[in-house]
């Protein structure tokens, strides 16, 4: 099974129907993977627009098969080397009921996989440290050398950041002299690895914080390997392994199978004005945003793209004055915000940059978007909620007093200039996060409460034996 979309279908604007990949400046999206071995976007890449997937069904005619067991609830598979494959269509260029019914895939997917143990036949480990915090190098040469050990019983081939091959702390030589038969299994790996050929790992294995769980997903902007993350931050949101068990850990992650969270990501694009108008000509980014261009004129053309799991923020930067963007919902025009900027952030990142601006927290599982605003200038703007299936748009309209500046998951700053825009949608590519087995539910609240405190308070007192309700109404 594929995806295949309707060319006939009504698409959006002219100017969005343009791929990222044929503009001016180069995106991630044009690197494209000749294959994976990631079962997670397998399924969402070869499951059919419309119909249910199915962990049961085979795929490819053989290519890669995969069987649901009846001990357990656990899933095997046997994977070969797919052939290439075209480059994949971006999510903002879906119609609504395209889009509609990736997203309802997507989140069967992730209904199905959060009831079964998957089982991967895992050859190559990517590592990924905090780097700059030296206490964790070490901790990595445990790591890597506890996986390369004959003992697993797996050979597997083990990627470090390249970074490492220098550091005297790792000291990668040392550890080859004294273990021969590490070597050819000990490699390093660099950003363009990682961009351009995801499917060399099977499983990714991180050190540290939520931040350097943000990092991986910028690290893979299309396919992410499965991703076990040990806590060794401050927070822990997305961090739920403890190190010091990481031995117990990984070993019933290799013998047992893994349950995976599928995390709702944004695809951003930054869209750029044409500049083709007479000098002096009045242009309203407002109508030209839900008009339709006449003949083969372009207003805008797309630029970068990104993959994003926390949230896309547009502010004004180091302008001295407050923004001013307008705020698209598909094709129509929701309002004019006035304010330091705006915040569009994913479930996963509701806990982030959009709670301290004043929005709502929201379990990870809601397939929603939230919008809040960043200082306002309004009593009455309010954190809104919208669905995944909805194409956002933030302008910044042509008469404002200053550009504006996008920023993704924190990375990435771009300058947008009057006319400019960013549209984000809901991605094709989920984040595909690993979980300790239990109440999944009760595990996030547990998370909020101890890493925010919510909802603390001293308990109220109960009455005394000798008290009564009523006497206390009385007095």
């Amino acid at each position: 099974m594929e995806v295949e979309f309707d060319e006939k279908g009504h698409f959006r604007r002219k100017s969005s129907f343009v791929d990222s990949y044929k503009s001016e400046r180069p995106t991630r999206q044009q690197a494209m993977r000749t294959g994976s071995q990631c079962y997670v976007h397998k399924l969402v890449e070869r499951t059919s627009v419309g119909d249910q997937p199915k962990v049961e069904d085979k795929l490819d005619g053989g290519l890669e098969s995969i069987r649901e067991s009846t001990d357990g609830g656990s899933v095997h598979r046997n994977v070969a080397t797919p052939p290439e494959e075209p480059p994949a269509t971006h999510s903002r260029l879906l119609t609504k009921q395209q889009l509609s019914e990736m997203a309802l895939n997507v989140r069967n997917m992730a209904k199905k996989l959060s009831t079964v143990k998957v089982k991967l036949n895992i050859k190559s480990i990517f590592l990924l440290t905090k780097a700059h915090d030296p206490s964790l190098i070490s901790k990595t040469r445990d790591l890597t050398e506890w996986l390369l050990s004959e003992k697993r019983g797996t050979k597997y081939t083990v990627y470090v950041e390249d970074i490492m091959k220098d550091d005297k702390s790792f000291d990668g030589d040392s550890l080859l002299k004294a273990n021969p038969a590490f070597e050819g299994r000990l490699k390093y790996w660099n950003n363009e690895l990682a961009k351009k050929r995801p499917h060399t790992f099977d499983f990714c294995i991180l050190l540290g914080g939520d931040g350097t769980v943000l990092y991986s997903s910028w690290l893979f902007q299309r396919i992410v390997p499965p991703v076990l993350a040990f806590a060794m931050g401050s927070l822990g949101f997305l961090t739920k392994f403890d190190f010091n068990e990481y031995q117990s850990t990984l070993e019933k992650v290799f013998s047992d199978g893994i349950t995976i969270s599928l995390r709702l990501r944004f695809e951003g694009t930054v869209m750029r004005s044409q500049k083709k108008h007479a000098e002096g000509e009045r242009r309203d980014v407002v109508e030209e945003l839900i008009g339709e261009e006449a003949g083969d004129n372009r207003t805008h053309k797309p630029g970068s793209t990104y993959e994003i799991l926390n949230d896309i923020v547009v502010d004004r930067g180091p302008n001295p004055t407050m923004s001013t963007i307008e705020l698209f919902g598909d094709g129509d025009h929701l309002t004019t915000v006035q304010a330091d900027g705006i915040c569009v952030a994913t479930p996963t990142g509701s806990t982030a940059y959009n709670l301290a601006a004043g929005g709502s927290l929201c379990h990870p599982e809601n397939p929603v978007i939230l919008v809040t605003a960043i200082c306002a200038h309004t009593l009455s703007f309010r954190p809104i909620v919208l669905p995944d299936t909805m194409v956002l748009r933030l302008a910044v309209p042509y008469d404002a007093r200053s550009s504006s500046w996008a920023s993704f998951d924190g990375r990435e700053r771009v300058e947008l200039e009057p006319g400019d825009y960013v549209t984000i949608s809901a991605s094709r590519y989920p984040f595909a996060h690993v979980m300790p087995p239990g109440k999944r539910s009760e595990d996030w609240v547990n998370s909020i409460s101890r890493t925010l405190q919510w909802n603390s308070r001293e308990r109220q007192k109960a009455f005394k034996d000798d008290e009564k309700p009523q006497d206390k109404q009385k007095q």
